[in-house]
Parts: structure tokens; sequence; C-alpha cells
């Protein structure tokens, strides 16, 4: 008996190209583009001042407010003098107005410039009286941002024993 059947061969692997070799100056171009990095989409504490108050933080408190049960509550963005004793001129910057309660408690967070990241002040009054003194805020963080600025103003108002009796 004779072989005249052989094994089928195996096709010969398709070859490769060499790097280099058959690429065009388009494709070389396209190459470092698709390895690149998709960039992070900037952070909300980097947005404009006035923009991530009325956008983002203004919202993300009063959501949180109400989860502990104030319901006639308003916050508003305001620029207007600091109420301080002692002065000639009363002092102007940007605050945030928060009141419920029909306006008998309200609390005042100050920002001295237009960054959240800048020196920051919280205040508080009960009964229409005058402000309690002014009290720094968030000094110690590095970076400031909104969940911190939320908890911060939970974490004040809670002291005061505004939301949770101890």
């Amino acid at each position: 008996m004779t072989d005249d059947k052989k094994p089928a061969e195996k096709p010969p692997a398709p070859r490769t190209a060499a790097k280099g070799e058959g690429e065009t100056g388009a494709d070389k171009a396209a190459a470092p583009k698709a390895a690149a990095k998709k960039e992070k989409p900037p952070a909300l504490e980097d947005k404009p001042f006035a923009e991530f108050i009325q956008q983002d933080y203004l919202p993300a408190l009063k959501a949180a407010l109400e989860k502990q049960g104030i319901a006639d509550l308003s916050l508003a963005l305001a620029k207007q003098k600091i109420p301080v004793t002692g002065f000639a001129q009363e002092p102007e910057c940007w605050q945030i107005v928060g009141t419920w309660e029909a306006g008998k408690r309200q609390f005042n967070l100050y920002f001295f410039k237009e960054d959240i990241q800048g020196h920051k002040a919280f205040s508080y009054t009960e009964n229409a009286a005058k402000a309690s003194t002014l009290e720094s805020f968030l000094i110690d963080e590095r970076k400031v941002t909104l969940d911190l600025m939320v908890f911060g103003i939970m974490q004040r108002l809670n002291a005061q024993k505004w939301l949770v009796r101890n």
C-alpha cells in the first residue's frame, strides 16, 4: 500500500507587520492619541463661585437639611454687610443665609472672597436676636469639597441642638 495521500499541511500563519512597516503618517499620529488617558472632568468645586453655590451647594445643603426634618427652609446667596459691632463701616461679603421656623432660626455662612477655598465664617441667631459671634468655618481643611461644606453646616447646626436633640 502506498501513501498517495499526504497529511494536509497547515496554512502558513499570517505575517504581522514589523514596527513601522506599512504604517502611514496618519496611523502613526493616531496611535499616541488613542493611548493617551482620558482627562478627568473638572471637579464641581472648580466652577465659578456663584455657579457652584447656586447649582451645587444650595441644592445639596437643602436636601441634607430637609432630610433632618426641616420643612420651611429658605436658603439664599446674597452679597450683604456683616453685622459687626464697633466698625464705622460694616464690611460686605458673599453670604449664604438659611432660615426656617418662620424666620426664628437663621444661620449665615460668610465668604470673604469669591472662593470656597478662601476664608469663611459662620454665625447663627435664634428668635431674631443679634447674630452670634463670627466663628471660623473649615479653616483646617486643605481642600474644601461640596460634601465637606454640607457636612460642616450640618455639624455646626447639630452642635447648636437645632437638628437633633441630645
